[in-house]
């Protein structure tokens, strides 16, 4: 059965993370993604993380489902073979800086006279108007300016960035989220629009309720390491066998669970042990009794008895653990795929399952500029034209 987005096609024109992200997401789920690159100057993604004789492994997941093109976008030929793909095309991608695209006459106007239909997603990291909007950005500032940054790490340490594209994620979620919206928009009223996605925002809406509780009590939260300040015990310890599990109670249930599996049943009938917040204000006593417990237990005989007791942990992985984890297995959380250039390879499967119209990867990232040609003659670029098109340094 065709997969849902089997019949959109994008133009992915982003670069690194968050829009060709957003990008992948709808490819995941049958869209036609159209990558185009720069003859000369790739994806910087292809350059980024650990590469296999010279093949780029991030790309590989960044890239799948995508048929890769070249296309300077900067020479009036290039853009005009750029309107001609956006005449046939639902949706276009994009984060250069605010003018980039203006300046080479491909703005939302002239792209929208292209094909009105269209939907234009511009992926920045302040957004399209205000005083930083011209700014070089990247996720790591989002996750410092979002206030992510100074709520993680230790209270006596310096506020931490995560060692991933944390803001780049979240950006490419709500992107692919805003997408599919204006897709719909499109169905109902015929007309496309311009999405403006800032980078700084989307993971900012992750962060709870803090700013209205700075506008309503003028309280700032501090940064409070594996601790929350909703809910106690909720932390990492560990095991006699060296191995470290994360515990949560973010429900009252099963924080009366563990407090009592764990021995202290009399803090479960202390009057502050009634709420998460108010646990949260005990948090040395609860992980005091809680790691006691479990530093006098193997790792294994640890969640074994908070399965028994129906109490939530989770063992600590790194990528080692992820990929021999029985549930990840089971879901088919990472896939092999057949590669033409590395062989089979394992990557992480499609977000979500559908039961009727699954996603699914078709193929890895490909080489850069692989499918020039036949993206190109599907809009009647002949083979001699596309000779002189090399030749200008156009493709």
């Amino acid at each position: 059965m065709n997969a849902p987005l089997t019949g959109i096609r994008v133009l992915d024109i982003s670069t690194l993370f968050a829009g060709p992200l957003a990008a992948t997401f709808l490819g995941d789920f049958g869209a036609d993604v159209i990558k185009i690159e720069h003859p000369t100057k790739p994806d910087a993604a292809r350059g980024h993380g650990p590469a296999k004789n010279g093949i780029n492994l991030w790309w590989k997941t960044l890239g799948r489902n995508k048929r890769t093109v070249t296309l300077n976008l900067g020479r009036p030929d290039g853009a005009d073979l750029l309107l001609r793909l956006v005449a046939e095309a639902d949706v276009l991608v994009e984060n250069f800086r605010p003018g980039t695209l203006e300046r080479w006459g491909l703005g939302p106007e002239r792209l929208l006279a292209a094909n009105p239909r269209l939907v234009i997603a511009r992926v920045t990291a302040f957004g399209q108007v205000g005083p930083y909007a011209a700014r070089p950005g990247f996720g790591s500032l989002a996750e410092a300016m979002s206030g992510f940054a100074a709520l993680t790490g230790e209270p006596d340490g310096p506020p931490t960035l995560p060692p991933f594209g944390l803001a780049d994620g979240v950006a490419a979620l709500a992107t692919s989220y805003a997408i599919m919206v204006a897709l719909r928009g499109v169905e109902i009223s015929g007309a496309g629009q311009v999405i403006d996605m800032a980078i700084i925002e989307p993971i900012l809406m992750l962060l709870g309720a803090q700013i209205t509780a700075f506008d309503q009590l003028g309280t700032v939260q501090e940064r409070t390491g594996n601790r929350s300040v909703n809910n106690s015990p909720r932390n990492v310890y560990r095991t006699q066998d060296n191995t470290w599990l994360a515990v949560s109670t973010s429900s009252q249930s099963i924080a009366e669970r563990v407090l009592t599996l764990v021995g202290r049943p009399d803090l479960v009938t202390q009057p502050w042990f009634v709420s998460g917040h108010e646990r949260a204000q005990h948090a040395d006593e609860l992980d005091l009794a809680v790691s006691t417990w479990i530093a006098a237990r193997s790792a294994e005989d640890v969640i074994a008895a908070f399965e028994l007791s129906e109490a939530a942990i989770a063992p600590v992985y790194d990528v080692r653990g992820v990929i021999a984890d029985p549930q990840y297995q089971a879901i088919g959380t990472i896939q092999s795929v057949e590669d033409d250039e590395l062989g089979q390879i394992k990557m992480q499967n499609v977000l979500f399952r559908l039961s009727e119209t699954p996603g699914r990867i078709r193929w890895p990232g490909r080489a850069h500029g692989r499918n020039t040609d036949e993206v190109l003659a599907e809009i009647g670029v002949s083979t001699e034209q596309l000779e002189q098109l090399r030749v200008r340094g156009v493709v």
